[in-house]
This record gives C-alpha cells, structure tokens and sequence, in this order.
C-alpha cells in the first residue's frame, strides 16, 4: 500500500494547510471508519445520505494519522494534521494516479457490461505464474474504488488488473485516467445500466473511452463478435496493437468448447494451442473472458504453458457462476446481478450440465436495463426452454413478465411466481428431488444468496464451494 510522507501526500493530492508533522509517513488511505487501519490517511467522502467529514472523531479514534479536508468546512479541532483540498473525491483520484505513476509496474483495465469480474480473475490467475500480481478486490470498481485499488498496492507489484466499471457518463474518462493501463479489455457490451446511461449506443461510446488513457505501446482487446464495437474501434484508427476474440472467424483469438464439467470448462484455441486447456469455471461464456485474458497475458510474454498452470490457479470471485454442493443436490450460484446477457449465459450453462436428475432455475429481477425492463423480462421468457428445464421460480414485480411468457410452454404448475423469498424457499423444498441441480440469479436487491444459505442450512450442512 501507499507509504508516503504527509509532504509528498499534500504534493500529490494538490492539497495545501499543512503545518505540521511534514515528514510524518502515511501507510494506506481509507474512507471508511469502520475498517481504517491505524497509521492510515482518512479520506472523508460526502455521499447522498452522509458526510464522511462528519465522522472525523471516530476515524481518529480507530487509528487514522491524517486526514484529508474540504477547504470550505470548518476546520475541526483535532490533534491530527489535515490536508486542506478543493473536492475529496478529486485528492483521492489524484493521489491514486500519482502513485501508479510513481511504481514500475503494469496495469490491466478491464470493462464491459458483462465478465469484468472473471475475466478480471482469470487474467491475475495467469499473469501470478511469472509476475507478482494484484487484482481489484470484490468490486471496488467505480470512481472510488479503482483510486482505492491502485492506492493499495505494494510497491514491488509488478501487474496490477483493475476491474473498471461505469454507471453513469463520463465515469470512464475518469477511470482511465486515473489507472492510464497498459492493456485494456472491452469483455462485451450489453443491456447493463441502460437506466442510467439511456441507450446502448451511450454504453459503446462511453465503455470505449478506455482507450483514452491506454499506454501508446499497450494493447487493446475486445470482443470481436460484436459487429458495433468492431465498426466503432476501427472508426478509431487507434494506434495501439490491437486483438479479437470470439466464435467468429476474424477473431484473433477463437475459443472452442469441448467439454463442460463440474470441474469446469475444456477448451481449445483454434490455429494458436490446439492441446486442450481447463478452466475452473462454469459456461461457455467463461471461455470468451479466458480468450481475452490469455491475449493480454500473450502480449507480456506467457507461454501457453503458463497460461495452463495459472489457469488453474484462478482465485474466483464469489456468487459468479459457483457450484455449490448440498447434500443430495447442487447449486450453480450466480445471485450477484442479473442482466439479459448474463442471464442467458446462465442458462446456457445450465442446459449444458449433465448428469443431474433435475433442473431448477430461480430467477429474480433484472435491474437497471432501462425504459424496456418489462420486455427483456417478457423475452427471456419466451426464450427459455421448457425441454431443458423443471421447473421455473421468478420472485420480483419484473420476473412475474417473464414467468408469464414463459409458462403457456411448460407443463401446468411448473412455472411459478412469488413475491417474497419465504414461499419460493418452501416451494422449491417441495419439489427437489435427488441429484438436482438449482440455478440461482437475479440482480442484488433481490438478495437471492439467503434462499442459498437456506436451502443449504435445511439439510443441516454448510456451504461448501466447489468451483
């Protein structure tokens, strides 16, 4: 993590005030008073409903050795020095990018609507096999997080993948130019955040901006498939080297599956390593995100020999496409959020698992896709085969439209909609049989990960991971 004298942190934050303790070393930055660490810089965030500035005393008493301030606020009486800024959001930012400039080390950004968080895993699984790796931790991703992530790193790190996600416009820019990576990723373009970001085309052109910050000798990597986004890059004219993955034929780099098991996905990468490859992870969807992670991990110099080994090392993300084993059924754990494409991919992993006796989907709510929330519901239901699956459990105002398409094509009462977890849980107990397997998805609101907990806890067995 950062190790920095309270002089060089007013330098690099652009901050002013400082009359004390110049050379006294600061060792992490945190915003949050419940886990800053003592000798830590607070840095107090103004958020809707609270103010970190508000929260100065408690940051001090669990050990905080500075922190930074709002120029405007009064100042408060403490006994620690404080850094006097123009915004607290903009020193954190700034700190954060002075920092990556000051380490030797490389840095990976990572977007897309869909995979940031697997492929961001797979890539650090590979690239730990020669180099002394560090990837975002969980999903501090957005304008607090990636400054967060870069700021605690060490600084003998030599990669550093940072998961870069946006919400909203402009967020990108800001991202990019705060990690300046040298390898970016555009894993895929989607439905997600259409809310906030308002049409599709808003979602290419800001995840785009990546490229902004890219180190002129880097490389770029996305998803060749997409007929838009390949318009739209060479529209750039970038400069940069430039590779694809994907099924179609251009793509640089083509992943085929050849096996999905329960240990993970076996696949082989046309006209480049024809000696098949394991990936711990569930989906054909899951090899598309290893494609472009072996390319960037290709570009710094790995053998398809370490890309083997490391792949094998991968420390996955939790509730992402996660086997877990209950006693006499399984359950394919993808409770973190739930989009129209990553909703497919689910299920598409989950027609593609053989060897269980039966085949459940619980599905919640997708959020934040925008004005035709109900109709992507609505569409998935009409997609979703009944010669596949069991049995059908939505919960959410949003998942009964797609229960209701869905169930004219299934067998009477296989098809159900509730409105709270308790009665899905019981429903689901009454019909699991032997040897099932229960796919479970829905964007976080929903808080599918307690009927998990549930159903694992009724058999009086705890959760045990196995992917």
């Amino acid at each position: 993590m950062i190790n920095r004298s309270l002089i060089e942190i007013e330098k690099m934050t652009g901050g002013h005030g400082l009359k004390q303790q110049q050379s006294k070393i600061i060792q992490g930055v945190s915003i949050d008073t419940r886990s800053i660490k003592a000798g830590q810089l607070y840095v107090p965030i103004k958020g809707e409903r609270f103010d970190g500035h508000d929260f100065i005393q408690k940051a001090i008493a669990a050990g905080a050795s500075a922190a930074l301030w709002h120029e405007n606020r009064p100042l408060p009486e403490v006994d620690i020095p404080l850094i006097l800024v123009e915004d607290t959001v903009t020193a954190l930012q700034r700190l954060a990018r002075e920092y990556r400039l000051q380490l030797k080390l490389k840095v990976v950004g990572i977007t897309g609507s869909n995979g940031k968080t697997s492929t961001k895993d797979i890539l650090a699984g590979i690239l730990t096999t020669r180099y002394r790796t560090k990837k975002t931790f969980g999903n501090l991703n957005n304008h607090l997080g990636v400054p967060l992530t870069l700021l605690e790193l060490e600084e003998d790190t030599e990669m550093a993948v940072v998961e870069m996600g946006i919400s909203d416009p402009g967020e990108m820019a800001v991202l990019t130019s705060i990690a300046l990576p040298d390898a970016a990723i555009i894993t895929n373009i989607g439905e997600a955040h259409l809310t906030t970001m308002g049409t599709k085309e808003n979602i290419y052109n800001e995840k785009l901006k990546i490229v902004e910050g890219l180190r002129p000798e880097g490389i770029f990597v996305y998803n060749g498939d997409d007929d838009t986004l390949g318009e739209k890059v060479e529209a750039l004219a970038l400069p940069h080297r430039v590779e694809t993955f994907g099924q179609k034929p251009h793509n640089s780099y083509r992943p085929t599956l050849k096996a999905l098991k329960e240990n993970g996905s076996l696949f082989v990468l046309e006209g480049k390593a024809e000696k098949p490859m394991l990936l711990p992870m569930l989906g054909r969807h899951q090899i598309y995100n290893a494609a472009a992670a072996i390319a960037v991990a290709r570009f710094f110099g790995l053998s398809y020999e370490d890309i083997r080994t490391g792949l094998l090392g991968i420390d996955p993300t939790g509730m992402r496409n996660e086997l877990i084993k209950g006693k006499g059924f399984t359950i394919l754990n993808d409770a973190y959020k739930s989009n129209p494409s990553s909703l497919r991919a689910a299920l598409d992993t989950l027609y593609g698992l053989e060897g269980y006796s039966q085949k459940i989907a619980v599905l919640g709510n997708m959020e934040g896709i925008g004005d035709d929330e109900v109709e992507f519901h609505r569409e998935i239901g009409r997609e979703i085969d009944p010669n596949e699956i069991d049995y059908l459990f939505t919960i959410g105002p949003l998942a009964k439209s797609l229960a209701e398409t869905a169930a004219p094509r299934f067998p009477k009462d296989r098809v159900r909609f509730f409105t709270n977890r308790e009665d899905m849980l019981k429903a689901i107990q009454q019909v699991l049989s032997e040897h099932a397997i229960i796919l479970v998805k829905a964007s976080r609101g929903l808080q599918l990960e307690l009927v998990i907990e549930a159903l694992l806890q009724q058999e009086d067995k705890a959760p045990t991971a196995i992917m």
